[in-house]
């Protein structure tokens, strides 16, 4: 049976671990033949003792170079959450089955070249010494593999999140320009037929407020001030047409700061429901007011509905809401209680 292919999502990532190498082998090598007796009566006045250091050194090496590649390649055959079982057992088993027989023959040439007999306890000693510290660097290198793998995965989803969200965004600006439009040559052909000398008014400002939206394309957010900015000149389109029937007051009246931001059309969108859906007239004016509150935009105006108007499906609305909770993480706020509807529309930090 074949080995199972190395997952492509997760190869092997840049250690950077040569300062940990150049520290931890030459510690090894001198560290665990002085604490296991390893030089039984040899002194570091004898050029034997030095010898051997170098040797035990050059063992630490070929122990830590031999297992960091058998890790490595098991990486490439065997997935920790596919085979967990598996990948454990050929973990072990080749890190002693690596490290227990190259000690064993190291250590007895060791002695051979000193012409001692072997020492059989310090033998098993350091032989089983060094099975632990294998063991022990090995998890160290897994953890720290998982712990990249880990970030690596977190990013892949926040990268897959950020295209949803891109894509959702997308969608739901390209259902805004097509509906602005349509209302506006609607309100155009409505003032041409009453008003040809208003009309000419009428259109210089629809290309002003229709560069807003074309410029407002390609942005999430725009800062609060060019809403304000943009929702007073659809305001005065919207005057033209209706006179003294509606009034908005905004509070305060200077606008909003450069540090808060707002979907593009936001504003414009309650604006424009508030006019389609209530009743109004020259007598009776519709009053709508626009403030801010800490980290909001507050829109509110009386509740007039239209008797005559088949209940709206709450596209503008809903589209809105599912914009804001995409890009600040909170939705509308909607009030209809009293004989007041209120939209609290949450800002985003610049």
């Amino acid at each position: 049976m074949s080995e199972p292919k190395p997952d492509a999502a997760t190869p092997n990532p840049p250690l950077g671990d040569r300062p940990v190498m150049a520290v931890g082998i030459p510690a090894f090598g001198l560290a665990i033949p002085l604490l296991t007796g390893l030089y039984g009566t040899l002194t570091p006045a004898d050029p034997a003792f030095w010898a051997g250091a170098f040797s035990f050194v050059a063992l630490a090496a070929a122990i830590w170079l031999g297992n960091r590649w058998l890790l490595l390649q098991q990486r490439r055959h065997l997935d920790w959450f596919a085979q967990p079982a598996r990948k454990l057992m050929m973990l072990v088993a080749a890190n002693v089955l690596y490290t227990a027989p190259l000690t064993l023959a190291w250590l007895s040439a060791w002695y051979w070249l000193r012409g001692e007999p072997i020492d059989v306890p310090a033998l098993q000693v350091v032989t089983l010494t060094n099975v632990i510290c294998v063991l022990f660097v090995t998890h160290a290198y897994e953890t720290v593999f998982l712990i990249r793998e880990r970030e690596s995965d977190m990013m892949r989803v926040e990268r897959l999140e950020r295209n949803r969200v891109e894509g959702e965004l997308a969608a739901l600006t390209s259902q805004i320009d097509p509906h602005f439009l349509f209302n506006s040559l609607n309100t155009l052909g409505h003032v041409i037929a009453h008003d040809p000398v208003r009309a000419r008014d009428f259109c210089d400002r629809l290309a002003e407020v229709y560069r807003y939206v074309l410029a407002s394309r390609g942005r999430q957010l725009v800062s609060l001030q060019e809403e304000l900015e943009f929702v007073a000149n659809y305001y005065a389109l919207l005057a033209l047409r209706f006179g003294a029937a509606i009034e908005l007051v905004v509070e305060p009246a200077g606008g909003g700061d450069e540090g808060s931001r707002i979907p593009p059309l936001a504003l414009q969108t309650l604006l424009e429901n508030a006019v389609k859906h209530n009743r109004f007239d020259p007598a009776f004016p519709l009053g709508m007011r626009l403030s801010r509150q800490g980290g909001s935009v507050r829109f509110a105006h009386e509740k007039r509905p239209r008797s005559s108007l088949r209940p709206g499906a709450g596209v503008g609305l809903a589209n809105l809401d599912e914009r804001c909770r995409l890009l600040t993480g909170r939705g509308l706020d909607i009030d209809r209680s009293g004989g007041q509807f209120a939209v609290t529309v949450p800002l985003a930090s610049a």
